[in-house]
């Protein structure tokens, strides 16, 4: 365990939404990032968490910095939007939506210079908890092959690889895991964290 724990802010939507479109600009492997109408037009009306991880910054202990980010929301059997719609139907054959509640970790990401510092895996089982204390069965994320950090972490965390999409380029074939939920997972969680809700 972290001596200190770690600083987390749950975000409401609107503040959320605005706050993951400016820590975006920080993460550079992104190719297209997500615009704060993007995220409003996908959680609004559903159940989501806006999570960020914060820091001190290395040269002025003084102020405070957003280092990571997850944004989930729930997957429906028959979802409405195309591309969360187009996303069940390629996970129909690997996970039951019927009379279960599936969370979707839809967006997430740590600064490069922050990684391997637990911001990630703190992150991760305070969605955890929420998702528990929510009713979610189970927790799905896609990555892409070529991130080979994030794929380590969710090894770490228990996420077992549940289909693979190949590409024509391998690093781009994308990768789907999954992890039950249940108090148990509690259980797993070593971080100590403080969260404050906005």
């Amino acid at each position: 365990m972290s001596e200190t724990p770690y600083a987390i802010r749950e975000y409401s939507l609107q503040q959320g939404a605005l706050e993951i479109a400016y820590i975006e600009e920080f993460f550079n492997e992104f190719p297209k990032r997500k615009t704060a109408s993007e995220i409003v037009g996908r959680l609004n009306n559903r159940e989501c968490q806006i999570l960020m991880a914060e820091s001190t910054a290395p040269d002025d202990p003084t102020t405070t910095i957003p280092v990571s980010y997850k944004v989930s929301h729930r997957l429906h059997e028959d979802d409405a939007d195309p591309q969360v719609a187009d996303l069940v139907d390629r996970l129909r054959d690997v996970v039951e939506f019927r009379d279960r509640k599936v969370l979707y970790n839809w967006l997430g990401a740590t600064r490069r210079d922050w990684r391997g510092k637990g911001h990630f895996r703190a992150l991760t089982e305070e969605q955890e908890a929420w998702a528990i204390s929510q009713g979610f069965d189970e927790v799905i994320v896609k990555t892409k092959n070529r991130y080979y950090d994030m794929r380590g972490a969710l090894d770490t965390m228990q996420f077992n690889v549940i289909k693979l999409e190949p590409a024509a380029d391998p690093l781009d074939s994308k990768v789907y895991l999954s992890k039950k939920l249940g108090p148990l997972v509690l259980d797993t969680h070593r971080s100590r964290r403080m969260v404050t809700r906005t």
